[in-house]
């Protein structure tokens, strides 16, 4: 009659008490829940850290090999430019020498 008197939280907390302690649940999923949807999206590969840091690397060095061969090439064509600008003043400059030495020529015959 006392277990009768007693009631239903008491006496399974009494139960719990007198049984040892034991894991009553397991962390696992169920087979349900590993199966995969039909309209799921398909599982990526990742990219590892190798092979991205491969291709970053690589497509960084085309870039800046193509910025550095653009840049050079302008520069070799303003440089050039420049060049050619100081080669015609010297010709002017020549040919004005020139013909002073031969009109001093004239005078130094005459």
């Amino acid at each position: 009659m006392a277990s009768r008197a007693m009631t239903m939280p008491a006496r399974r907390l009494a139960l719990n008490l007198s049984r040892p302690t034991v894991a009553r649940r397991s962390f696992q999923s169920s087979a349900r829940m590993l199966e995969v949807p039909a309209g799921a999206m398909p599982v990526r590969k990742p990219v590892g850290a190798f092979r991205g840091g491969i291709l970053g690397f690589l497509s960084g060095a085309v870039l800046s090999g193509g910025a550095l061969y653009y840049y050079v090439i302008d520069e070799y064509r303003v440089s050039n430019e420049l060049l050619t600008e100081d080669i015609y003043a010297l010709q002017s400059a020549v040919s004005r020498i020139e013909g002073y030495v031969k009109s001093l020529e004239e005078k130094v015959r005459k």
